[in-house]
């Protein structure tokens, strides 16, 4: 019992890095950082993903014991546009914002901000770096999203579970062998699509018909995880080596693809074609197309 225990525990504290590790490297995750004045630190969390029903708001923390103010600067993603600038301005909320146009699904901006405080300026992000870039999604129902969430949370516990059973206790391998799978089909191969097709608009860009690292990040899981389920089938077998083996080698295929940031060479709008007059929906690109 004390050895399950263990396991289980040692399989949820690993997953959870993982998609810790997932979630806070992403390019869509949150450009965080620090505006320090007289002595003290006011954080922010600039967005990097933003629904297409209205611009994004760039939010600024207020600071009311200064003098202070701040410019955003902000062009279409690989166009040669002119820089446009906004000065941030308190909203209907008393917010410090200022608002990025609304794009297309798939459509890009890059930003930065200037600005200073008692005289002090600063800038986000710092001089030398990258600007930010901003990706627009169209609205993913919850009735998709939430499961398809849960069932890759669920692929990602019960898959390292799996492997340490391989290792540790392989009378139970098949048992989570299967369950990783079942979440893997449910969440990566049938929600998934839907939820790419609900934010981007088309159901799969990975291969054989994009570049779409997501997808073939999913595509990749699945098939590991197939082969060790066609491997091990259902029953135990006399000698357990090769089973184990399989079963191990998808457990760690799957840890190395969950520490790929997620949304990387996701859906980019080719600016290029839509200022030629082509559908937002028809100059979408991914990974290798762009």
């Amino acid at each position: 019992m004390m050895k399950k225990i263990l396991l289980w525990t040692l399989a949820v504290l690993l997953a959870a890095a993982a998609m810790i590790y997932q979630r806070s490297t992403g390019p869509t995750y949150e450009f965080k950082g620090y505006l320090e004045s007289n002595g003290n630190s006011h954080k922010y969390e600039l967005l990097r993903s933003q629904e297409t029903t209205q611009g994004a708001k760039i939010e600024l923390p207020r600071i009311d014991d200064a003098e202070y103010n701040a410019t955003l600067h902000y062009k279409r993603y690989r166009t040669k546009d002119a820089i446009t600038k906004l000065d941030f301005s308190l909203d209907e909320n008393e917010k410090f914002t200022a608002q990025l146009p609304v794009q297309p699904a798939a459509g890009k901006m890059e930003y930065f901000i200037t600005g200073s405080i008692d005289g002090q300026e600063f800038n986000i992000p710092e001089k030398g770096e990258e600007n930010i870039v901003l990706r627009y999604k169209d609205p993913v129902s919850d009735f998709i999203l939430v499961p398809h969430v849960v069932m890759m949370i669920i692929v990602i516990i019960f898959g390292i579970r799996a492997g340490l059973s391989a290792v540790f206790d392989h009378d139970s391998m098949r048992r989570w062998t299967v369950t990783a799978f079942t979440a893997m089909t449910i969440g990566g191969m049938i929600l998934g699509p839907l939820v790419q097709k609900s934010a981007f608009g088309e159901y799969w860009t990975g291969f054989p018909f994009g570049g779409d690292f997501t997808d073939n990040k999913m595509l990749i899981m699945w098939v590991a995880w197939a082969l060790a389920l066609a491997i091990i089938g259902f029953k135990p077998k006399k000698k357990e080596n090769i089973s184990r083996a399989a079963v191990l080698a998808a457990a760690v295929v799957m840890t190395v693809v969950y520490l790929i940031p997620h949304s990387m060479g996701g859906s980019t709008l080719d600016y290029d074609q839509v200022d030629q007059g082509i559908d937002p929906k028809e100059a979408i690109k991914t990974g290798a197309e762009k």
